[in-house]
């Protein structure tokens, strides 16, 4: 089935935008996510991405200004044509070649930005006199001042407040320097061009391209799309793990002789986080468009590192295990993982997930958010620490908690909560042995 492409709507005030490239060419295949365009409004120039895959049919050509929210492509499967009547949209305005300004021959304007025409009638003036300098000539509001300017003040003198405030910081006079724009303006490019010339060195060169496919790719598409969609905010809050770490001691040494797996810290902080978990449901949930789902069970996912990536195994109903059976499902998942014998269905359905970079010496960090939970936790190296006691000084064992979590679903004093919920069981771990 044929796939619109259209003109995306870039902030809350954009009108419409020029394609001022086309990065692939027509018939090429495109997948999702592949950059498809270059975009250029009064405001920003940004690459648009494809939101589906299939070859691609250009409705307009490069250099044309359209509304935003225009169709100006279509995304075709093997074979298939583009649907009758598929041609250039209402309003859109191509590149002129003439020396006049452009004029968009269906709305009978000219072509120019929202903003560059707000000024020019502010200013009373006439945009048929105004050279404009954006794609295929249009005018934006720079250029409208830039004419106002040169009106005013004599040849080769004209300057913008900004074009004179970069002047003043590089020590350039004025009066020496070449104004190219309109009237003799001087422009930032002319400022530019009065610097000395630097020394030039040879630009630095690619030893090797990662591409971004596979693994890498799904990791990156994955983390991008989780900031883009989240408004993510991190805590962190620093836990006493003395008790734990007394604790694991003991059990090295009574365990010795049994089959037991000792728990290691980051079975103890599974354990602990999947309990917290059941104080505070808005940790274990999920958003969507009609609001808020808390989340029955309670599968845990925890990061692991595999040559070119992460992996993310699932512990099921982690609250309802016992540490010791925790502690035996992390070094499996864990073994999977790293030998490439892990099943799809061991690395979906986490409600919450828990990472550490304690083992590469990193205190705190800024974990991202996995899509479709609303909370991460990290955690880091486990370290020395000091507390005061009658003014003198006793050893402690610390480690910081990193908690990610979504805005939307969770405020910041819950978020605490439930870092203190899961300190207080970690100052007290043999609850945590059941």
């Amino acid at each position: 089935m044929a796939v619109e492409v259209l003109l995306p709507k870039i902030g809350l005030t954009m009108q419409e935008g020029t394609i001022d490239e086309w990065l692939v060419p027509t018939g090429a295949v495109v997948t999702e996510g592949e950059a498809l365009l270059r975009l250029a409004t009064d405001k920003v120039d940004v690459d648009v991405e494809a939101e589906a895959g299939g070859l691609f049919h250009p409705v307009v050509p490069a250099g044309t200004t359209v509304p935003a929210g225009a169709l100006i492509g279509w995304l075709l499967a093997e074979g298939e044509q583009p649907p009758e009547g598929a041609g250039e949209p209402a309003g859109a305005v191509t590149s002129a070649t003439t020396v006049a300004p452009p004029v968009d021959r269906v709305v009978g304007r000219l072509l120019s930005s929202p903003n560059a025409r707000r000024v020019a009638a502010a200013a009373d003036v006439d945009l048929t006199v105004v050279h404009g300098t954006g794609p295929g000539g249009r005018i934006v509001s720079e250029d409208v001042e830039d004419h106002i300017a040169a009106l005013a003040a004599p040849a080769g003198r004209a300057s913008s407040p900004l074009v004179r405030k970069l002047a003043k910081e590089r020590g350039i006079d004025l009066s020496e320097v070449n104004g190219t724009g309109p009237g003799g303006r001087i422009r930032r490019a002319d400022l530019d061009a009065a610097l000395p010339v630097p020394e030039t060195t040879a630009p630095a060169r690619s030893t090797e391209v990662i591409p971004l496919t596979g693994m890498r790719g799904t990791i990156a598409r994955r983390m991008h799309a989780s900031l883009q969609e989240m408004a993510q905010l991190t805590h962190g809050y620093e836990v006493r793990m003395d008790a734990v770490v007394s604790l694991r001691d003991r059990l090295k040494e009574e365990w010795s002789d049994s089959d037991l797996p000792v728990p290691s810290i980051n079975d103890f902080l599974l354990k602990a986080a999947a309990l917290a978990l059941r104080e505070h449901p808005l940790l274990n949930a999920t958003v969507r468009e009609d609001g808020i789902h808390l989340l029955d069970g309670i599968h845990l996912g925890f990061a692991v590192a595999v040559p070119g990536g992460l992996m993310v195994p699932v512990i099921e109903d982690a609250a309802e295990l016992s540490l010791t059976r925790i502690a035996e499902r992390t070094r499996a998942l864990a073994e999977a993982a790293r030998t490439g014998r892990i099943s799809p269905a061991q690395l979906e359905g986490a409600t919450f997930t828990v990472t550490s970079l304690g083992g590469y010496g990193v205190d705190f960090f800024t974990p991202v958010i996995n899509p479709g939970n609303v909370a991460i936790l990290g955690v880091g190296r486990l370290r020395d620490g000091v507390e005061w006691t009658d003014d003198k000084p006793l050893r402690t064992r610390v480690l910081t908690l990193s908690l990610t979590f979504d805005h939307r679903a969770v405020d910041g004093a819950p978020a605490a909560e439930y870092l203190r919920t899961l300190s207080e069981l970690l100052s007290r771990p043999l609850r945590l042995l059941v």
